[in-house]
């Protein structure tokens, strides 16, 4: 039987929503084992004189804990 914790992630990126996807994934990847999934809960664009200067999405990781 598996175990699984969900958080909840900001990332951001200059480019996309995709590369703030990209970024957020391999960030968790990095700190957290056993990543399974994400689930993207929010999206946001950051605006600067009428132009877009920002993407970021919240999203929901899931992990499974170690035994």
């Amino acid at each position: 039987m598996s175990v699984a914790k969900v958080i909840e992630l900001s990332a951001s990126s200059p480019k996309s929503f995709e590369d703030a996807i990209q970024q957020g994934v391999a960030r968790a990847n990095k700190t957290l084992k056993n990543v399974q999934g994400v689930w993207i809960k929010e999206q946001h664009v950051s605006l600067a004189k009428g132009k877009i200067t920002g993407y970021r999405v919240n999203m929901m990781v899931t992990f499974v804990l170690d035994d």
